[in-house]
């Protein structure tokens, strides 16, 4: 049997990916260099895709001889006047600008084997992918024998897709929730910022992988009837003309081309993001930077149990991103009996916590006395979300009246409640989730206070990637399986459902032919939305060229009469 470590080992080699680390082996080793060289280096280490350092090396001094700067590796490069441009590999980030050259000193100690820093510093142990293609499961193995798990979700649909990541920021947890699976392991330690960020990386890496997969398929057709795994047309079936299929059978909706980079990540896997603040503060800052993987700044989310005092803490540093709540109870007692760490934080100052980093940014651009008002709510829900997750529980916690409760805490605050539905685990607690009736007239309760509410989606159910259950294989195994819903969906999904609820679909569905009456259905409603809009954009047309005569007449007529 395996020994479980209790405690992580000091990192050696170190990641590159960690800015602090990387700048206290600089200044041991004497190398002197600017904040805005450091950004530099960053920047081209993202652009040419994360190579090993003396790769990076090579390419950078080949670069640099192409574009006419004559250098040799032993030559002074640091004059900062200079500047080059290296084509990126993320679209988003691809504005050229001026680039300073990297000092000589640096790029000997990035050439330098004994520098104690590599690139990559973790591997993808395991990567399992659920049969309908949207949820990948990363085991990350950290160099020190540990492992971390993220998960990668894409989200499908007929306008477009996005692939969301759900990254760890320790290994176990310290808040030992009743209901979470990676609650019982404990706490071995932090993330550091490069690891955090290393995840993102691996996922990217997995994305461009089948990308590149596909890149060398062939256009076919593909009907609802069809065999999936008769690629070769040999049953005579009438297909979809949209359809790809990858050199290795894989198919894939034409619509699925994007699945490139990461869109959204969300601070949802293993460990409280927030008992490792410093390093968590950093990867969302590189995440973010416009040099790097530039995701906007709400596509960022960090999620909490309830530390209130860096709940604030991070509204101070870091406003710009999105913050989410979790926290399953609508009162304290109840609180208190599923999450242990609850007696520390009343709940009426987390939810005030939650709601100032959701005001936050409304702050700096114009002094509020007293409440916001509802414009200021709105207008700053639209920009930013404040989630509130909530795990449906059968039992206590899941009574209408504490659908009720929930509402009134979060009445006039434009928050977002995420409603999950309970994954099955190996917790030493017998729980179940309520019925989906039941979930649906929590939710109708909810949202009649003016709450945002929603019900995770659940897919993939092959794979251990659900809320909750974020745990190491060989430590806990036979887990219950459901994905994760897409956070970012929020109040942006389509609401003309009868109960909102997040929209994200899966391959299999967007690779099957439509019905022809749901074709005709959408068709009319799509008709019915644009004929809605036809009359008063002719009235609006007709105004304007009327004003336009009309001051074209008094022009004429003022010139006359000079």
């Amino acid at each position: 049997m395996t020994t479980v470590k209790k405690r992580r080992d000091p990192l050696s080699p170190k990641p590159i990916l960690d800015r602090k680390l990387l700048c206290q082996a600089l200044k041991e080793r004497d190398v002197a260099i600017k904040d805005v060289h450091l950004d530099t280096f960053y920047q081209q280490l993202h652009r040419q895709n994360y190579p090993k350092l003396k790769e990076f090396v090579i390419e950078y001094l080949r670069t640099e001889n192409a574009r006419g700067g004559n250098l040799k590796e032993n030559e002074d490069i640091g004059n900062q006047n200079s500047t080059i441009i290296i084509p990126t590999k993320n679209s988003v980030s691809s504005k050229k600008g001026r680039i300073r050259r990297l000092p000589k000193a640096f790029l000997d100690f990035l050439a330098d084997p004994q520098n104690d820093f590599v690139t990559l510093t973790s591997t993808i142990d395991k990567r399992p992918t659920s049969t309908d293609g949207t949820t990948t499961k990363m085991a990350i193995k950290l160099q020190d024998g540990h492992v971390v798990e993220s998960v990668l979700m894409r989200h499908v649909s007929a306008g477009g897709s996005r692939a969301t990541l759900c990254v760890s920021s320790q290994v176990g947890c310290a808040m030992g929730c009743t209901f979470c699976a990676t609650g019982t392991m404990g706490i071995r330690g932090n993330l550091c910022s490069g690891e955090i960020l290393e995840q993102l990386v691996h996922a990217e890496r997995v994305l461009q992988e089948e990308m590149q997969v596909f890149s060398n398929g062939a256009v076919v057709v593909v009907s609802s009837d069809h065999d999936e795994h008769d690629i070769d047309g040999e049953n005579d079936h009438e297909y979809d003309d949209d359809m790809i299929v990858g050199s290795d059978g894989s198919k894939r909706k034409k619509s699925e081309q994007d699945l490139t980079f990461v869109r959204n990540v969300v601070f949802m896997g293993m460990g409280e993001p927030l008992n490792n603040f410093e390093n968590v503060v950093v990867a969302c800052r590189a995440m973010i930077d416009r040099r790097r993987w530039n995701l906007a700044h709400g596509r960022v989310t960090v999620s909490t149990v309830g530390v209130t005092p860096n709940m604030r803490r991070l509204t101070k540093e870091l406003p710009e991103v999105s913050l989410a709540l979790s926290l399953h109870a609508p009162n304290q007692p109840m609180r208190e009996a599923i999450v242990p760490t609850a007696r520390m934080y009343p709940i009426e100052d987390i939810v005030d916590a939650l709601d100032e980093h959701m005001m936050a940014l409304i702050k700096k651009t114009k002094s509020v006395d007293g409440e916001f008002d509802a414009i200021d709510r709105k207008s700053m829900s639209k920009r930013k979300r404040a989630m509130i997750e909530y795990v449906m529980l059968e039992g206590d916690t899941s009574k209408l009246e504490c659908a009720h409760q929930l509402g009134k805490l979060c009445e006039n605050r434009k928050f977002i409640v995420n409603l999950i539905p309970y994954n099955q685990t190996d917790v030493k607690d017998k729980l179940s989730c309520p019925s989906e009736e039941h979930m649906k007239e929590f939710q109708r309760i909810v949202m009649s206070y003016g709450a945002f509410c929603t019900i995770r989606r659940t897919m993939g159910a092959d794979i251990a990637g659900a809320c909750g259950q974020l745990v190491v294989s060989n430590e806990k195994k036979d887990h219950a399986v459901v994905q994760l819903g897409d956070i970012e969906d929020g109040p942006f999904v389509d609401k003309s459902s009868d109960v909102s609820q997040e929209t994200a679909i899966p391959r299999q569905q967007i690779m099957s032919t439509k019905n022809v009456k749901e074709e005709e259905g959408k068709g009319d409603d799509r008709n019915a939305n644009i004929e809605k809009w036809i009359k008063p954009l002719a009235v609006g047309t007709a105004l304007s060229l009327s004003v336009c005569l009309l001051s074209m007449g008094v022009i004429a007529f003022q010139r006359r009469k000079r």
